[in-house]
């Protein structure tokens, strides 16, 4: 929900959003709008208009402006014309998949070059003065398992992933190595100030349906196909609005420093489809089943299924499923001002957009 600080905007000078048509961007560039913004959007081709509909339709309806630059993650200076003038970067472009044939060409090499380039384009811009990374509460932990051995049984802002691999949460690895990469560069130099925000699993809607996004796959995939039981995986959980907002506050505020646990709910997605289902869930609206139960399996069963039947692989079901996560969100709410939207009211707004844009219809 809006954040609760007063924020001293400035629309002296342009902003840069890196990965512009992207799930998290697309909502940070309509909330930078409608603050009178000039944003400056990276795409990989300006060309392809079609793609970029739904950000010129956000602009249309603000006093903000938005403009269209191409650049690449692995095209060094590909950033440089689009950061000229501008006082902040967002970089939120990074490749999200839980799944790839390559880790190291499909994540960690665009995700540690992507950042390296951006942050080369500030070091030249002398009007920079500020970048706010889009990193991951995944850079902070590789399972729910290693709660038990951290002291307080909580994740916080001191915390970092030190057990993901290639082999093991190669996405979890490539936001961590991202992550660390921003923080040696900003220690480097003294032009611009880093401050990162770390969002749990992303939900709420987007400014238009992702298809081929990760969080809207797992979403249809989850509530949206009839299913009825759902294993009870752990999961830190934010609205894409609260982490546009938290982006936002990171760049505006004078204070704001450091990491940031950007997670509206310690819950599981078994406890997100409940919350979907106290709207949605009575079968008089003829819609797909929305699973409020626990899969009737024993740990061991769902284990074997690993990697099929939409789960996850044996490794992540192993060190997750039976445990809880608990991460806190205090620095974010105290020093961003966010006041985080409820769990119920993001996984519902977003099923709205499913049937606006008709992905989910009701029976006839």
């Amino acid at each position: 929900m809006p954040c609760t600080k007063d924020l001293n905007v400035s629309t002296s000078h342009p902003v840069l959003v890196t990965g512009a048509t992207g799930y998290v961007a697309g909502v940070l560039i309509a909330h930078l709008l409608d603050k009178g913004l000039t944003v400056h959007g990276t795409v990989r081709d300006p060309t392809k208009t079609d793609r970029l509909e739904h950000l010129n339709k956000a602009a249309a309806k603000t006093k903000g402006t938005i403009k269209f630059f191409k650049a690449d993650l692995l095209t060094e200076g590909s950033y440089d014309e689009a950061a000229k003038g501008c006082s902040i970067i967002f970089h939120t472009a990074s490749p999200f998949a839980l799944n790839v044939k390559d880790p190291d060409k499909d994540l960690i090499e665009p995700a540690l070059r992507g950042t390296e380039n951006v942050l080369t384009t500030a070091n030249k811009t002398p009007s920079v003065k500020r970048v706010v990374l889009t990193s991951s509460v995944v850079a902070m932990y590789n399972s729910a398992k290693e709660l038990q051995d951290i002291p307080g049984g909580v994740f916080t802002e001191e915390s970092w992933n030190r057990g993901s691999t290639r082999e093991e949460n190669p996405y979890f690895l490539s936001k961590t190595l991202a992550e660390q990469k921003a923080w040696v560069m900003a220690g480097s130099q003294t032009g611009w100030k880093l401050v990162v925000c770390n969002p749990g699993w992303i939900v709420g809607p987007g400014l238009k349906y992702h298809k081929g996004s990760e969080s809207y796959e797992t979403f249809k995939e989850f509530y949206c196909s009839g299913n009825s039981f759902l294993p009870a995986f752990p999961m830190p959980v934010v609205d894409v609005r609260d982490v546009a907002d938290g982006h936002i506050a990171a760049a505006f505020l004078p204070e704001a420093s450091g990491r940031h646990i950007l997670s509206g709910s310690n819950t599981t997605f078994l406890a997100m489809g409940q919350a979907l289902a106290e709207k949605y869930g009575d079968r008089s609206l003829k819609l797909p089943a929305i699973p409020t139960k626990n899969m009737p399996l024993p740990k061991s069963f769902i284990w074997a299924l690993g990697g099929h039947a939409g789960l996850p692989d044996r490794r992540f079901i192993a060190d997750n499923l039976g445990y809880e996560v608990n991460f806190d969100n205090s620095k974010a709410k105290t020093e961003l001002g966010i006041d985080f939207y409820p769990l119920a009211k993001s996984m519902q707004d977003m099923y709205q957009q499913f049937l606006d844009e008709k992905i989910v219809v009701a029976k006839k």
